[in-house]
């Protein structure tokens, strides 16, 4: 480390120091560090601020200026983006169902610059045996189907025949298989009174076998963004698309937050809930400070799972019974701190609001103790 730096070990952080050392030339870095930490001094908190407030705050106001709408990628029916407020909500509250769970897809070179990027793509997207069927002939005498396939739709996926008999068998219960030439026939092999309408429920299942892909991936979208090209699925399956063998895994993302916390940790989903909260914010023309955002990620992920800022999330474990009755269900949170005894400290904003006592921050945060005269002296 350059002697200019030195005396700054342990004030600064580590990376500024070394992007310091990196990025400035060696005759400008004890300006550049006096300067660098300086600022940092002007951007620590003062102790006592009231940071949950002013992230509230800050993050609420813009908030109500955001708009309810979904953004739609052209040409693809499915591939809808739930943008605004409802996104951030659903962000927030750490709901598991997602309106419009999608993925962007990064891949290694040469890939990336556009090769084969349909192939891959389609590589991808989850195929089911309904989107490679053109006809359905039933015969009713002999309790038949016959599945008349589209041979080019499955030659472009590289595909065989046998390949999507094979699935058909795999998914398949209640009926035998037979290939005739370009059409796959099935016949039930039970035969009795209800078995008419077991051959329209067997006409509608093979619909929904798999027969290649990756699950739940309904729609692929390749785009070139800047220089590269990705890939935007409708649908996530973080866990399988990290494993094939063309994806950059380094940057690949989906925008479900609990998928990437049981795929990747805590961490990960710490960052996820930061960066897709910062781009719906950024999406809106909105400024907010990054800071606030990391709070709220840092509140929702401090025990080591994803927790809502909702009553069964983030409030259910507050320290303060007043604090948990302040947001919803009052009584029931009194009550039930009455039966076992709880005892309420009074350490935070909301409980000391409600009892109309000075808020332990600022100046609050300070208390003031006398020593009493010994009686020897």
């Amino acid at each position: 480390m350059h002697k200019d730096l030195e005396k700054y070990e342990g004030k600064l952080p580590k990376k500024v120091l070394q992007e310091i050392e990196e990025l400035c030339p060696v005759s400008k870095i004890k300006k550049v560090a006096e300067k660098a930490y300086q600022e940092y001094l002007n951007a620590k908190i003062d102790p006592g601020e009231a940071v949950g407030l002013v992230s509230a705050e800050s993050i609420g106001e813009p908030g109500t200026q955001m708009t309810l709408d979904t953004f739609h990628y052209a040409g693809v029916s499915e591939m809808n983006v739930t943008m605004g407020l409802p996104r951030i909500i659903e962000i927030l509250d750490g709901r598991k169902t997602l309106t419009t769970p999608m993925m962007e897809i990064f891949l290694k070179s040469p890939y990336n610059k556009g090769k084969d990027i349909k192939e891959i793509a389609m590589q991808i997207k989850e195929t089911k045996l309904g989107e490679l069927v053109s006809e359905y002939v039933l015969n009713i005498v002999d309790l038949k189907i016959e599945l008349v396939l589209k041979l080019e739709k499955i030659s472009a996926l590289g595909l065989k025949v046998s390949d999507v008999a094979k699935s058909v068998e795999k998914g398949l219960k209640g009926a035998s298989l037979k290939v005739e030439g370009d059409s796959i026939s099935l016949k039930l092999k039970e035969r009795d009174e209800k078995s008419l309408n077991e051959l329209y429920k067997l006409k509608e299942n093979v619909k929904e076998i798999y027969v290649q892909g990756i699950k739940d991936v309904s729609q692929v979208l390749p785009v070139k963004r800047k220089d590269e090209f990705i890939i935007i699925t409708a649908g996530t399956n973080l866990k399988k698309v990290l494993e094939l063998d063309f994806v950059d895994a380094s940057r690949t993302t989906s925008n479900d937050i609990f998928e990437i916390l049981s795929t990747l940790g805590v961490e990960a989903a710490r960052q996820a809930i930061i960066d897709e909260v910062f781009k719906v914010i950024d999406a809106q023309g909105l400024n907010v400070d990054i800071r606030h955002i990391m709070l709220v990620a840092d509140t929702m992920c401090a025990s080591g799972e994803i927790k809502g800022i909702t009553r069964y999330g983030v409030v259910s474990e507050k320290a303060s019974v007043l604090a948990r009755a302040s947001f919803e269900t009052p009584i029931k949170h009194i009550v039930n701190a009455a039966l076992v005894g709880e005892v309420d400290k009074l350490n935070s904003v909301v409980e000391n609001v409600m009892l109309n006592q000075v808020v332990p921050i600022g100046t609050g945060l300070t208390s003031i103790s006398m020593k009493g005269k010994n009686k020897k002296e």
